[in-house]
């Protein structure tokens, strides 16, 4: 399975060369290179695929201040299901680790990030399927471990067998998407998977008491970023919409540190369905939202991360991590947030 995942990805890559060396680059270099757009013309309409987004923007009030109307926030956000909605054209705007993209490039769609933030600290602890005695990461050594590539959770699995000085062939990798990473453990189909908050909390709520755990991970999935495919992008209507949608993104993200007891009820409580405890748990372990003015750093991880994973037999051979960029965008989350905000350890 994962020998015709491999063949997959390279033929997908194959063509993508093959069909932008058949392009006539002319036209899509001068889309992309022209001045934004300043003024967002009437009837413009996107689909977003931001939920983080959508609640603080409601909570805070700043929704109805969009100068566009978003048609509607499809749940989809799965890096494949994201991919794969750009491509059917029922998406133009998502929010996602910096993988998505990555396997988006590989199989031929071609897109770029518009928007990022960075952090330092892990987003994903380890969950362990119940009855296993796994308790530390010496411990994953020949154990089943939910590997979803397109993920930012796969990247997490590379990066911590890495760390934990493990090789993949030291484990058994089973290739599932994201979304049924909780059922593979509650049934213990797999022996571990990556999992982020609030899903982390819910499944310990439920399992802990039959012996499941979560184990620490030093690795870090360091960028959230907002990226649409360019086929949208060189529309100056929905690019101008797009450049907007970047600074309400990132005033939102302000909005819920600074805000934390209306957040948690918004976000943890009423939408994800957590108590209000856990809430209050989950998010002192959040951190500060960072939106740096300048993407060299931001494109130097996400170039770290495709060597990672072409090195690791995934998504054909390594390329330029920059042409996922369109760095027309580069400025305008930071510009949009005090300085507090785009200044990594500033208070």
């Amino acid at each position: 399975m994962r020998k015709n995942i491999r063949r997959i990805a390279l033929l997908a890559a194959a063509a993508s060369l093959l069909a932008v060396s058949c392009a006539t680059d002319d036209s899509d270099g001068a889309a992309l290179t022209a001045a934004l757009p300043t003024t967002v013309p009437p009837g413009v309409a996107l689909t977003v695929s931001a939920n983080t987004a959508k609640v603080a923007l409601t909570a805070s009030g700043e929704l109805g201040k969009l100068p566009f109307t978003v048609s509607s926030w499809p749940a989809v956000s799965a890096g494949p299901d994201v991919i794969q909605a750009f491509r059917g054209g029922s998406l133009d705007l998502a929010t996602n680790a910096g993988i998505p993209p990555i396997h988006a490039h590989a199989t031929g769609l071609d897109a770029k990030i518009v928007g990022v933030k960075v952090r330092e600290t892990p987003l994903y602890k380890l969950a362990t399927a119940p009855g296993t005695a796994i308790t530390g990461l010496n411990d994953l050594r020949g154990k089943k471990i939910a590997f979803s590539p397109g993920q930012a959770q796969g990247v997490v699995v590379l990066r911590t067998l890495a760390a934990a000085g493990i090789r993949t062939d030291e484990v058994q990798l089973v290739e599932i998407n994201g979304p049924q990473f909780l059922t593979a453990l509650q049934g213990k189909q797999i022996d571990v998977a990556p999992l982020g908050e609030p899903t982390l909390t819910k499944y310990l709520d439920k399992y802990a008491s039959e012996g499941a755990r979560a184990v620490a991970t030093p690795a870090v999935d360091a960028l959230s970023v907002l990226w649409a495919p360019t086929s949208i992008l060189r529309d100056d209507s929905k690019a101008a919409a797009i450049a907007e949608f970047v600074k309400f993104w990132a005033r939102g993200e302000v909005w819920a540190w600074e805000h934390p007891e209306e957040w948690i009820d918004a976000y943890y409580v009423k939408d994800q369905s957590v108590t209000e405890a856990d809430g209050r748990r989950i998010l002192s372990t959040v951190e500060k939202p960072y939106f740096p003015e300048n993407w060299d750093a931001a494109i130097a991880w996400e170039q770290q991360t495709i060597d990672l994973v072409t090195g690791a037999g995934y998504f054909g051979t390594p390329f330029a991590a920059a042409d996922l960029f369109d760095r027309r965008f580069e400025k305008l989350a930071a510009g949009a947030v005090p300085g507090p905000y785009r200044t990594k350890g500033a208070q």
